[in-house]
């Protein structure tokens, strides 16, 4: 791994001393709101300005406030989760998702098969791209739609299961520890490239430098380990069931 680890940090700040007012709560963890915005836009491509984003995970925030109580060294995470969730259901809202995502993965994962069975190897981005028919920035573009896809699926699990089911506290136990044992069964680089975008809330392109891969092979890593992780949280037997 390189040693140039300058954006390998957990994201700090200091919470506020005891304060009263809503307001004083809220200009005082609007720098978490600017952490999960900057994480975010560089994936949506300009969809909603940094603004209008800031604004939303505000008002995310702010509900978080309400809903949680007294403040205490939890609440950063739970925090975190709802100023994610209320950006991601204003992009649902705009009909975020790129038309013909899917089909487009499946088109490239099927060329991906044919040329690992005629090359007995992992194809090239190049030759993928020339399999395809299309420009390599153009396979690229197209896994970048692919990566926020896996992305906004996983948080809208996440945020679905962990934060608005009403299940009892052992059930949210439960999914949680679901989630922790699907990351220990995850392969060393997609325990890795999970942990520097969900701890330590850096982007892709950040997560490609540290681990001297390109954007699009994170990409790759991140859609395969999102996939497992979504799997574990959706497939916990829920209170009843068993």
């Amino acid at each position: 791994m390189p040693a140039d680890l300058r954006y390998a940090r957990p994201p700090t700040f200091t919470p506020p001393s005891p304060i009263v007012g809503e307001r004083e709560l809220v200009l005082a963890y609007m720098p978490l709101v600017r952490q999960v915005v900057r994480q975010l836009a560089s994936q949506m491509d300009g969809v909603i300005g940094r603004e209008d984003m800031e604004q939303i995970g505000a008002i995310g925030l702010l509900e978080a406030l309400r809903r949680y109580g007294e403040i205490d060294g939890g609440f950063g995470s739970f925090a975190r989760l709802r100023i994610r969730g209320a950006i991601l259901d204003e992009l649902r809202r705009t009909d975020w998702r790129p038309r013909g995502v899917r089909q487009s993965a499946h088109r490239q994962r099927d060329a991906e098969r044919a040329l690992r069975r005629a090359l007995g190897r992992d194809p090239t981005e190049a030759e993928i791209s020339e399999s395809l028919g299309i420009t390599s920035e153009a396979y690229r573009r197209s896994l970048m739609d692919q990566c926020a896809e896996a992305m906004l699926q996983f948080d809208e699990a996440v945020h679905a299961e962990l934060i608005w089911h009403d299940d009892g506290p052992e059930q949210l136990l439960l999914r949680r520890r679901s989630l922790r044992q699907a990351l220990a069964h995850l392969a060393p680089n997609e325990q890795r490239v999970i942990q520097l975008y969900y701890e330590f809330d850096m982007t892709l392109k950040e997560i490609a430098e540290v681990m001297a891969l390109t954007e699009a092979r994170i990409c790759q890593i991140n859609k395969v380990a999102l996939r497992k992780m979504r799997m574990a949280l959706t497939e916990t037997p829920r209170a009843g069931n068993g």
